[in-house]
């Protein structure tokens, strides 16, 4: 399998790529970053690093990179908590104008068939458009809105996609730990540990998608599930 990372420094990112490289049934990984990869990432004679200059502008290199990839997970988004120290009209690109420049690109370029793709989203995303969420309205519905755009662009063009919708991610520290002891009592929101959350995704986009989303728990399930068959 040609598997696309979008975002292949990002917390998420850097732990699909390191478990990417780890499994035999992906052959080709096109790690995508608007940095060349650190010293420290791992290599692989299968890993191609495409350094791009925004996430919404592709050249011939990199579409080239892309031709007959099997799948894709896109991890690029300006998270909730540091959405408010960006103008709206950036948070939009990045989240939003980016992904779908993404995948256009990537169409272009000519996939396998079948080609997966998997959004990771957030949980407060909202979908319905005529609903006011609780949390951060604006923030959740333009991110359930680019789920809507993201399955829309899937149907279309005949591939399966999916959103994955993590509550807090957390990374084994303390900080974290105490984090999401509080905010699950607080406000209910689950967590998953990265490298759960990870993990899931490449099943997903490796396997065969079960489910649309893929929420918190499904998540968790997918993970622990690989690790009782020793995945």
């Amino acid at each position: 399998m040609k598997l696309i990372i979008i975002g292949a420094t990002g917390f998420v990112g850097t732990e699909i790529l390191r478990q990417s490289l780890l499994r035999k049934d992906i052959t080709s990984v096109v790690a995508v970053t608007r940095r060349t990869l650190p010293s420290s990432s791992p290599s692989s004679p299968k890993l191609n690093n495409v350094v791009v200059r925004e996430y919404d502008q592709y050249d011939h290199h990199a579409k080239t990179a892309f031709k007959d990839a099997n799948g894709c997970i896109w991890t690029i988004a300006i998270t909730p908590s540091k959405s408010s120290n960006f103008p709206w009209d950036e948070v939009v690109r990045v989240c939003q104008t980016s992904t779908l420049a993404g995948l256009r690109a990537m169409h272009s370029a000519g996939l396998a068939s079948p080609f997966r793709f998997i959004y990771m989203s957030g949980i407060a995303a909202e979908r319905d458009q005529t609903k006011t969420p609780s949390f951060k309205p604006q923030y959740s519905l333009m991110r359930g809105e680019t789920e809507n755009q993201v399955l829309a662009f899937a149907k279309e063009h005949g591939f399966e996609a999916a959103a994955a919708k993590p509550g807090l991610i957390t990374d084994g520290g303390i900080a974290k730990k105490a984090l999401a002891t509080a905010l699950y009592y607080a406000m209910g929101v689950p967590s998953v540990k990265v490298e759960q959350c990870a993990a899931a995704m490449l099943e997903q986009v490796v396997k065969g998608i079960e489910k649309e989303p893929l929420m918190n728990n499904d998540l968790v399930e997918v993970a622990e599930r690989m690790g009782r068959e020793g995945g």
